[in-house]
């Protein structure tokens, strides 16, 4: 995303090179503020883009709205280079108007259809700052941040009516699930990602072919596993499969705020933090989606189902074969591969250690999850979408290696 600099009065930045973010360093800093406002506005975000939105569109606004959040922490304290705008404060600035500011001023243009909700929340919030000055000067900051985004994203195309064109269908080719409906969230092909200009730029290369040894071993491991009353797959891989099923969006989100207090961050880490994640992850996604609709591969119920077109004499026909659990958009590669291989790339960069605990909660399931190692979700994401039904394991690695890429080049380039 090119930044923009709006200069009101000289504020010197702390450079982002001589503040670089480190496990032992993010631990040891004594928090300098408390991060109730961004943690609120984080809460307010998810509760109202998820409204009605499948999660890998709720996520491009979420991380349109975190990297806002940020931008007005650090226009008002520093320490780091923003991400796209920089607001020079005047005088005495209240962070926390500030924060409720640019988050209200894109939530309530970006997510029309819950404007009312943000609107509540923002009086409420603004409403326990004290009146004067500091105050008036954030509300001036985060306005000005907001106004700033939405002007850099007015032409991003999320908000275009993307139709639905089927294919000639044959052997490979997508179909939605139920035939004829619209595939979850096509526009996001033509999205233009926060931090770049072309989705295509990390394109995987592409599903297995057909009549390959490793599509048949992909094939017989989600027919065994990933069928909706499989004898096969075991009682804890179905809760497994099941946890990951919440709205990944809210899922996370939910989960990052809880790890921010877990670690005792300060306003400006748990901003940073939050925005690390969330815009690798939108970029992620939306990468994900143009590599969907470019490459349109049949998803595992319609493969297994007509297992006897695809030329390959070792995948065997099963008519009656249908998914544990049901994804409406093309197989290749898995979104939720994306998705968790960008969030916890991030958050290894952040914390400069891929050794980060972390307990995630599953409203779908009523469970925790509890994880040593941020790379061991990314495994545990990838056998849940197999025994779900969901993906071959060829998409779930490729997806990962999408978020890889993608999450690689934003914190390169805007967080380093």
């Amino acid at each position: 995303m090119q930044r923009i600099f709006f200069i009101v009065v000289v504020l010197a930045l702390v450079s982002a090179g001589a503040a670089s973010s480190s496990s032992h360093r993010v631990r040891a800093e004594r928090p300098s503020s408390d991060p109730t406002a961004v943690l609120y506005w984080s809460q307010v975000a998810e509760s109202t883009i998820s409204v009605g939105r499948p999660p890998a569109s709720s996520e491009v606004l979420n991380g349109l709205v975190h990297a806002a959040i940020y931008d007005a922490v650090i226009s008002v304290k520093g320490k780091y280079e923003p991400f796209a705008v920089s607001i020079r404060r005047t005088g005495p600035t209240s962070v926390d108007a500030a924060i409720a500011a640019a988050a209200r001023g894109v939530l309530v243009t970006r997510v029309p259809g819950q404007a009312s909700a943000v609107e509540a929340a923002y009086a409420t919030f603004i409403g326990g700052i004290p009146d004067g000055p500091r105050k008036a000067n954030g509300i001036r900051l985060g306005r000005a941040v907001a106004g700033a985004y939405l002007a850099l994203r007015s032409d991003d195309g999320f908000d275009n009516v993307v139709p639905w064109v089927q294919p000639p269908p044959g052997p490979g080719v997508f179909e939605p699930i139920p035939f004829n409906s619209t595939p979850v969230d096509i526009k996001l092909k033509q999205v233009r990602p926060l931090a770049f200009d072309d989705p295509s730029r990390f394109r995987p290369d592409g599903p297995n072919a057909l009549t390959s040894s490793d599509y048949t071993a992909d094939f017989n491991e989600v027919k065994r596993l990933g069928r909706i009353d499989s004898a096969e797959r075991t009682a804890e891989q179905t809760e497994t499969a099941r946890f990951w099923t919440e709205q990944a969006m809210v899922f996370f989100n939910r989960n990052l705020r809880n790890l921010a207090l877990e670690h005792g961050l300060d306003t400006v880490e748990t901003a940073r933090m939050l925005a690390m994640v969330h815009v690798s992850a939108a970029d992620s996604l939306v990468g994900c989606w143009e590599a969907k609709f470019h490459y349109l591969f049949w998803r595992p119920q319609t493969a297994i189902q007509r297992a006897d077109t695809d030329g390959n004499p070792d995948t065997v026909q099963d008519a009656t074969w249908t998914h544990l659990f049901l994804g409406n958009h093309p197989e290749y590669p898995s979104g939720h591969a994306c998705f968790t291989g960008a969030v916890t790339r991030a958050l290894a960069d952040y914390f400069g250690t891929d050794r980060v605990p972390w307990s995630l909660t599953s409203t779908v399931t009523g469970t925790t999850h509890s994880f040593d190692r941020l790379s061991d979700i990314r495994a545990e994401v990838a056998d849940a979408r197999v025994w779900g039904g969901l993906h071959f394991r060829k998409s779930t690695v490729d997806g990962d290696l999408l978020a890889k890429r993608t999450t690689r080049f934003v914190l390169q380039h805007n967080f380093g």
